[in-house]
């Protein structure tokens, strides 16, 4: 797992840093953490990564990227020296990994992806709707936001799967949707904090099913953004290409 996270001037991130960093140490991945990377060092770290995974002498069976940081108006990360990269390109740097051909590469973004704040939907919707929502979780919801700040400006085998496509195997989760703020507090963002209360209760899980829960639940919050005082709605964006079950504990 690689675990990329701008610091400075993101009050709150070092809770997420520690609390996905404990996570994938729980789940088995071995970590390289890099805070503070410059637009330049997330590209940089990406290709070393890679390299470092095609060298690797044992198989590789997953790969998790986690980039943190500020985003651009149209979606780009913000190094520490707040030039911008495109989060594309770092995405493209692992497809072409040789040693995660056919395997799972899990990218997890903390960053606003624009400057729109969703003030939601009020609440009308058939009977039916409303049962739903209201049928009994297997995973309590545990959610305390306050003050929030915005992010601104399988198999061991190393053998590629036959007729694998350099797109295919990827799972990317955004903390917000296209041209959207995401919201982190002084306790983390709604992202990593909920990624990991779901995970550790249930790390046996289908990922894309806790994912779906995940997303529920940072759906069903009401944050205070700081540049007003309405409450305000987020949802993740969640895309996959994956081709098989993924579960990151057997």
């Amino acid at each position: 797992a690689l675990l990329l996270a701008v610091i400075q001037d993101r009050p709150g991130a070092q809770h997420d840093v520690k609390a996905l960093g404990d996570l994938c140490r729980a789940l088995g991945f071995k970590i390289t953490l890099r805070m503070d990377p410059t637009a330049q060092g997330f590209q940089a770290e990406l290709a070393q990564f890679r390299e470092r995974l095609d060298t690797c002498r044992g198989p590789v069976s997953c790969a998790l990227v986690a980039l943190m940081a500020h985003g651009g108006p149209q979606g780009q990360l913000l190094g520490a020296d707040g030039q911008e990269v495109q989060p594309e390109a770092l995405v493209q740097e692992l497809s072409h990994c040789r040693a995660l051909r056919g395997r799972p590469k899990i990218f997890l973004l903390q960053s606003c992806r624009g400057g729109n704040r969703d003030a939601g939907v009020g609440p009308v919707a058939l009977p039916w709707y409303w049962r739903w929502l209201r049928t009994p979780l297997a995973i309590p919801t545990q959610a305390d936001v306050l003050q929030i700040h915005t992010d601104a400006q399988g198999s061991p085998s190393r053998d590629p799967i036959p007729g694998s496509s350099d797109q295919a195997d990827i799972l990317t989760v955004y903390a917000a949707t296209e041209g959207c703020v995401a919201y982190r507090d002084e306790k983390g963002s709604d992202l990593i904090q909920t990624l990991v209360e779901v995970l550790r209760a249930n790390p046996r899980g289908d990922l894309l099913e806790l994912l779906t829960e995940v997303n529920r639940r940072v759906c069903e919050l009401d944050v205070l953004g700081p540049d007003c005082n309405e409450l305000r709605k987020a949802c993740l964006e969640i895309r996959s290409s994956l081709r098989r079950r993924l579960c990151l504990q057997a």
